[in-house]
């Protein structure tokens, strides 16, 4: 789910004509609101003999003319939000509540504000929504948006892992970077099973879960036979690596095709490599991971999923046993084995939902996406002692 922020506008009317008209090429269909600010607010498409798209502008500019202060030069707030070509269709009722929660997001209507800005959600195809807003409020103040793309990404990653879509935020540093189209051509071309990414992240990320420390990190990747290329400052202190497989070559040149760690993944750059050095992990922790585990096994259980389930409960178990022995194994090189444990778990559950998804067994990707999400979160727990993701309700 992607939320896109178009550039300010100073006329709400030839928004809303282009939204409720039939596109460039006529590939609007069907045109009509999903939601608003007020919920009784008549469809001018559906219901143009009580609201014309003038009308419904000038009730969305009227905040503006109270505003108390000068206008703002650009006061039209314009935001799509785009699902996956190969995701479901939502209802009108779904986009409706991903309409809401974008506003809540975003700013333009903090949670239970009955004096925030004016608002619409237009659909006029399968997959994606329009949102227009007039940036002023209704008691004639003006609004405080910081931040509201980040905040809306954040919010389009909780529905992407409660319906199982397909992740799109490119803000979104949990999920997995996947390889390019050329990457993926090129693991075939050659006969491979996976792509030199996808080999360099499950490398890369067992050396990180067992390193101690910079030069150990470097060395188990030396060990594992890649090359690896240090980027120092200019006090000699380490700032960065780069990796490559020994034989991975670009297809008409001598030089290796090198990945910088944060290209890698985002939990692969050098910062968050680190923090694995020295994990805190207390035993309220582990009985956190060891709850979401649980959880994650109940999810794939109804799912129809027997055995995945009886594998994440199995870990369940050993987190269990882990967690009795808590300080002595965040300490030493407990942690370590289980970390490597939840990633290789959660690189095979995400794997088993993109099988799913590819079947169009919808219910059993979306079971397998939020088992993921769980697992990320008993990683986190057990890798760093602190809670990065949460599950989204429902």
């Amino acid at each position: 789910m992607m939320p896109k922020k178009a550039p300010g506008g100073s006329e709400t009317v030839e928004l809303l004509e282009y939204l409720f008209g039939p596109g460039e090429r006529d590939e609007h269909t069907d045109p009509h609101l999903v939601a608003a600010w007020d919920p009784d607010l008549p469809c001018p498409a559906r219901d143009p003999g009580r609201m014309s798209l003038a009308g419904l502008a000038l009730l969305l500019d009227a905040p503006v003319e109270a505003l108390r202060g000068p206008r703002p030069a650009e006061h039209v707030w314009h935001v799509s939000v785009r699902n996956h070509a190969g995701d479901r269709t939502l209802s009108d009722a779904e986009w409706a509540e991903v309409a809401t929660a974008m506003v809540h997001a975003a700013g333009i209507v903090p949670a239970g504000d009955e004096h925030a800005c004016r608002w619409v959600a237009v659909r006029h195809a399968s997959d994606h929504i329009h949102i227009a807003a007039t940036l002023a409020r209704q008691d004639g103040r003006h609004p405080r948006l910081r931040g509201d793309i980040p905040a809306m990404h954040t919010a389009a990653r909780l529905f992407e892992a409660r319906w199982g879509l397909t992740p799109m935020s490119p803000l979104d540093r949990t999920v997995r970077r996947r390889p390019a189209t050329g990457e993926a051509e090129k693991a075939a071309r050659r006969g491979l099973a996976e792509t030199a990414r996808e080999s360099l992240q499950r490398t890369v990320r067992i050396a990180a879960a067992l390193a101690q420390g910079d030069a150990d990190f470097l060395d188990r990747l030396r060990d594992a036979g890649l090359r690896v290329r240090e980027r120092h400052g200019d006090d000699g202190t380490l700032v960065g690596y780069a990796v490559a497989l020994p034989r991975d070559r670009a297809d008409c040149g001598s030089w290796p095709v090198w990945f910088a760690g944060s290209t890698l993944a985002y939990d692969l750059s050098l910062p968050r490599v680190r923090e694995r050095f020295t994990p805190r992990v207390a035993p309220a922790d582990w009985a956190l991971a060891e709850m979401r585990i649980r959880e994650a096994s109940a999810v794939l259980g109804r799912a129809g999923q027997a055995e995945g389930a009886g594998d994440v409960a199995a870990l369940g178990d050993l987190l269990a046993v882990a967690a009795e022995h808590a300080p002595r194994v965040g300490r030493g090189g407990g942690a370590a084995v289980v970390l490597t444990l939840l990633i290789a778990l959660v690189e095979a559950v995400e794997a088993a939902a993109d099988w799913h998804r590819a079947q169009e067994f919808r219910a059993q990707a979306r079971a397998a996406a939020e088992a993921a999400v769980l697992l990320r979160d008993a990683a986190a727990l057990a890798g760093r002692g602190r809670v990065r993701s949460r599950l989204p309700a429902g």
